[in-house]
């Protein structure tokens, strides 16, 4: 009897030590969460806000690049300063250099930085198998969401589409538009996807399924050169189109070109996207 006394007390006191425990080391943990952001934003802002930013990364990059080594010194597992020493290389076009530090983003904070990896791959460096593998991995964590203004399966596509694999990304892209269109209507969907698209059914010579999509794209952004120059050629290619029809689309094609009327990204200036023509 004595021994049932002592251990009575014994087994509701320790459930409660444990939690009180429990609950303390989770509050010491986010504790320390949040000290080392705070900490790593004063980093930031020393050597990336208040440094590297008084200089330009197309002049004066070997500057750029010495504040940020400062920055990693203190803390090398800051993703977002490793992304700031790649993103200026990749718009110099050394694109292996910066994959180097990039990969080093995607390691620190995978779930920030894979999708814009995988940008990186499909517009910048051009390695489309494994800009792919990106997007598919980050699909697998968050869905299908956006980077750079356009979904994830909009890059898987147009990866598709330079890997020669036309209909795969036919339908791609044509699951992403209906996709959106259900989400937010006609409006949902971005010009370009609608003119690669089209680009997808051209290549497979699917040629009035291709002027569809290239006139929408038009609806869109109705002085949208590439759009208007394929379609040009499509209609070549079909009986009932005219020589003077084709011919005056194609005129004001070349003459939307000379006024910088094509593919408006804002990374347009930094590299020709697919399919982007240059008329001279």
């Amino acid at each position: 009897m004595k021994k049932q006394l002592r251990i009575f007390p014994f087994i509701i006191i320790c459930p409660s030590f444990i939690l009180i425990s429990l609950f303390s080391c989770d509050t010491k943990q986010a504790s320390a969460q949040t000290s080392d952001k705070e900490n790593q934003e004063k980093i930031i802002k020393k050597y990336l806000n208040n440094c590297a930013k008084n200089y330009s990364y197309t002049f004066e990059m070997n500057k750029w690049q010495e504040c940020l080594d400062k920055g990693l010194k203190e803390d090398s597992t800051i993703a977002y300063l490793w992304q700031q020493k790649a993103m200026p290389l990749f718009k110099a076009r050394k694109y292996e250099a910066g994959m180097v530090f990039l990969d080093k983003a995607v390691k620190y904070d995978e779930k920030k930085w894979l999708a814009y990896r995988g940008f990186i791959k499909c517009i910048f460096a051009k390695t489309y198998k494994s800009a792919i593998a990106d997007f598919e991995k980050i699909k697998s964590i968050e869905g299908n969401s956006f980077v750079m203004d356009h979904t994830y399966n909009f890059h898987i596509a147009l990866s598709y589409l330079q890997l020669n694999e036309f209909e795969k990304a036919e339908k791609i892209f044509a699951k992403d538009i209906e996709e959106q269109v259900t989400q937010w209507g006609e409006d949902g969907y971005h010009h370009l996807d609608l003119f690669y698209y089209g680009i997808s059914l051209y290549e497979q010579q699917k040629w009035e399924k291709a002027i569809i999509q290239f006139n929408k794209s038009l609806e869109k952004y109705p002085k949208f050169t590439e759009p208007m120059i394929y379609k040009a050629f499509a209609m070549s290619h079909i009986d009932k189109y005219s020589e003077e029809e084709i011919k005056s689309i194609a005129i004001e094609a070349k003459e939307n070109k000379n006024l910088g009327n094509t593919i408006n990204e804002d990374n347009a200036v930094y590299e020709m996207y697919p399919y982007q023509i240059r008329i001279h």
